[in-house]
């Protein structure tokens, strides 16, 4: 219960880090939490948002590839291919 409302406190309140080791000092000092705890709780809390940050950017990402396709853009590549078959033209016609 402890973990799950400072993940929500740390979240809500957008702790720096300053903030977030003062707050695990005092879990600690008031006996909540031992070091050891704390440390695998902070470690655990790094890589759930590590996961949650590259769950996120590929969600991101696929939203991005199905959004593309239905939008009237032109990709890099797209864009080169015709900017040189453009100056083969213009070279032709030059002639």
């Amino acid at each position: 219960m402890m973990k799950k409302a400072f993940m929500f406190w740390l979240g809500a309140m957008n702790l720096t880090k300053d903030k977030a080791e003062k707050f695990m000092d005092e879990l600690e000092e008031r006996g909540d939490m031992s070091k050891e705890e704390i440390k695998k709780f902070v470690d655990e809390a790094i890589e759930r948002g590590e996961e949650e940050r590259q769950a996120l950017k590929e969600m991101m990402k696929k939203q991005w590839n199905e959004y593309k396709d239905e939008l009237p853009f032109v990709s890099r590549s797209d864009y080169e291919q015709l900017e040189a078959r453009i100056k083969e033209l213009e070279s032709k016609l030059s002639q």
